[in-house]
């Protein structure tokens, strides 16, 4: 103590004492009380140093957190404090109570060291400036770094080993419980059990989990939450199901009988923060298949994570998309030829509807380079399906009845949901109306509650009940006798069903991705070449010619145009649109003949007009053939009228003559008028 006496100057003296105190824990604050008087304490041997009490400064706001934490306000305050040249000393009672890392705490014995302030510990003071006492602290600090380093790797190593047994006890998702043995098993509660069920079964019919939270969704079905904090911990709520419990459910192993450890990896940040890195499942520290009992098995839990991967909205050759409502019935089944990448749809709005494109424009979005393939996909389209007609000629009737044996079941299940909430609503008003009749009546104000929880939990079995009934009610939630047949008729007629302007786009995409696995595009000079890889390893080459240009596709046919051509040489346009609806003749859209159709068309391939015609077998105006006849031209034409001159009408007021007729018996005709 003498030596410290030797160390503190009036210059120390002048300033004031700061004594730090810190527990780790929270708990070790308030079971471990000793440690911390022993901390405070410290003010006496500040006092004994010579500094007045009041001058002795405490700094306890770190208590309750770990000295490796660096986001401590107490210790910043200490640091800033001593940088600021206001403290004389520094008080811990030993070196793992300022720092449990050798950055925070050479940072310390170098701004001490610079502010000429001293510290002290239960072993005596030190002068950070004198070489023998920062060796002696430096020491101290990476004895006490050492120490928590071991520390954890006990820690750690017990973990570990306890993990490795699946021994280890770890919160349980919901769904999940463990009974008074400890044991893994699954919730008794029968209504969350069926839950999950359904929310498994219902990922592998849509084969996405937004699918699924809309399927929820669109049945108005709740999922199940239990709380793991609050007064209410460990109770169990009915909630909405979010796209991120989905993915949690989907992802989480233990739902398949599996004990895993060392899923992801915490990483500290500059800033203060943590990281939070989701492993591979390669990478995991403990995977015990068959743990416990699960909802699904491993191999198919497997089997979703490949179909999450898939389905993930990443670049690169594993891209794939569960079907949604376009027309392109290839999404997320074409891949480059090129390159090998999934290939992108874009679509393009046109009068008859969307039609779309196969672009692979990975490469072109990664380098700035042009795009590998860009296809259009309507003809392709058109034979993909062409083959798939013919492939499930022989498996029509095991289709049938898969999707009938689906949608009972998915009836049965919802139905089954709601008959279980039912009874879970009328044991919750059984329960709340045995507490309010054991109460005792003259408790009025306990009663009162008691009673309100009662009817609360009547109008909750009241609700379950008129939604079970109304889901029974509606038609269309259930299948009757004349759905089944529609759905059996798949067996002779599902040529019909899949040409079938009402059959949905994503209904059709589900059909074709039984057989199809995928479907290798790749873009020549005169031809496409499909390659269609099917569901077992068998292949299908086809060829398709190029996309023809939007204005061929809206071309007048051939054989149309030589019609027009052969009666204009006899007929008046308006006369030709009659007859050629009459032929069952079609314009290049489809569409029936009028004047202007028929116009357009003749303009279009410079077809000669019909007055054109007349005048090259040597017919004459009215002009002319007045002056032929020496007439006035309304001469000519009251001739006509009166049936003693043939016209042939050009219009429908113009006429052209014959050059042939005779001017004498015109005259002798003319003389009689």
């Amino acid at each position: 103590m003498s030596a410290g006496h030797q160390k503190v100057t009036a210059g120390h003296l002048r300033r004031d004492a700061y004594l730090y105190v810190r527990q780790s824990t929270v708990r070790q604050v308030f079971e471990h009380g000793e440690s911390t008087r022993r901390q405070y304490a410290l003010r006496e041997r500040a006092v004994a140093l010579g500094w007045p009490i009041e001058r002795v400064n405490v700094i306890d706001s770190d208590l309750g957190r770990s000295g490796a934490d660096s986001d401590r306000e107490g210790f910043q305050r200490l640091v800033a404090e001593v940088g600021m040249g206001r403290a004389g000393i520094v008080l811990g009672l030993e070196v793992s109570r300022l720092a449990r890392n050798s950055t925070d705490w050479h940072r310390l014995l170098e701004i001490c060291a610079l502010a000429e302030t001293l510290i002290l510990d239960e072993d005596g003071v030190y002068d950070p400036g004198d070489f023998n006492d920062r060796l002696l602290l430096g020491l101290k600090g990476t004895m006490s770094e050492a120490e928590l380093h071991m520390l954890r790797a006990r820690l750690r190593g017990g973990i570990l080993n306890q993990a490795r047994r699946g021994a280890l006890r770890t919160p349980l998702p919901v769904g999940l419980v463990y009974d008074p043995l400890g044991n893994v098993v699954l919730d008794p509660d029968e209504q969350v059990r069926h839950s999950l069920r359904l929310l498994f079964d219902t990922f592998v019919r849509t084969g996405s989990a937004r699918g699924t939270v809309k399927y929820f969704r669109s049945e108005e079905l709740r999922f199940p939450v239990r709380l793991r904090t609050g007064p209410r911990k460990g109770e169990l709520h009915w909630q909405p199901l979010l796209l991120s419990r989905t993915l949690g459910v989907l992802h989480n192993p233990r739902y398949a009988g599996a004990f895993a450890f060392g899923r992801s990896r915490h990483r500290r940040l500059p800033g203060g923060g943590t990281q939070i890195e989701y492993l591979p499942q390669g990478e995991w520290t403990v995977l015990l298949p068959d743990a416990h009992p699960g909802y699904i098995t491993w191999e198919r839990f497997e089997a979703n994570q490949r179909q999450l991967h898939g389905n993930a909205r990443a670049y690169g050759k594993d891209r794939s998309t569960p079907p949604r409502e376009g027309p392109a019935l290839l999404q997320g089944l074409a891949i480059c030829g090129v390159c090998g990448r999934r290939m992108s749809v874009r679509y393009h709005a046109r009068k008859a509807g969307r039609t779309a494109d196969y672009i692979c424009y990975h490469e072109a979005t990664q380098t700035g380079s042009s795009i590998c393939q860009d296809i259009a996909g309507a003809g392709i389209d058109q034979a993909v399906g062409a083959l798939l007609v013919e492939l499930m000629e022989p498996h029509t009737l095991d289709v049938a009845l898969q999707v009938q044996a689906e949608l009972d079941a998915r009836a049965e299940e919802v139905d089954r949901w709601r008959e279980q909430k039912v009874q879970r609503a009328r044991e919750e008003a059984d329960l709340a109306r045995q507490r309010y009749m054991q109460a005792h009546p003259g408790n009025r104000m306990v009663a009162d509650v008691l009673e309100a929880e009662w009817n609360a939990k009547l109008r909750a079995l009241d609700e379950a009940q008129q939604e079970l009934e109304r889901a029974r009610a509606e038609p269309e939630k259930r299948l009757d006798e004349q759905q089944r047949q529609r759905i059996l008729a798949l067996a002779t007629d599902f040529p019909r069903l899949w040409n079938d302007p009402a059959t949905p786009h994503r209904e059709r995409k589900r059909m074709a991705r039984l057989l199809i696995e995928d479907v290798t595009l790749t873009k020549g000079e005169g031809e496409r070449t499909v390659g269609v890889r099917l569901r077992g390893g068998a292949t299908r080459t086809l060829t398709v010619p190029p996309a023809l240009p939007c204005y061929k596709l809206y071309e007048t046919p051939r054989e149309t145009v030589a019609e027009i051509d052969r009666l204009l040489d006899d007929h008046l346009e308006t006369e030709i649109a009659a007859l050629l609806n009459e032929g069952g003749f079609r314009s290049g859209r489809g569409l029936d003949f009028d004047l202007e159709r028929v116009r357009s068309i003749r303009r279009r391939y410079g077809l000669k007009t019909y007055r054109e015609r007349l005048q090259a077998r040597g017919l004459l105006d009215v002009n002319e053939t007045a002056a032929r006849l020496g007439v006035t031209p309304g001469t000519v034409t009251k001739w006509r009228n009166r049936g003693l001159l043939r016209g042939y009408p050009y219009n429908t007021k113009s006429c052209l003559y014959d050059p042939d007729a005779s001017p004498e018996h015109l005259k002798c005709e003319r003389g009689a008028v």
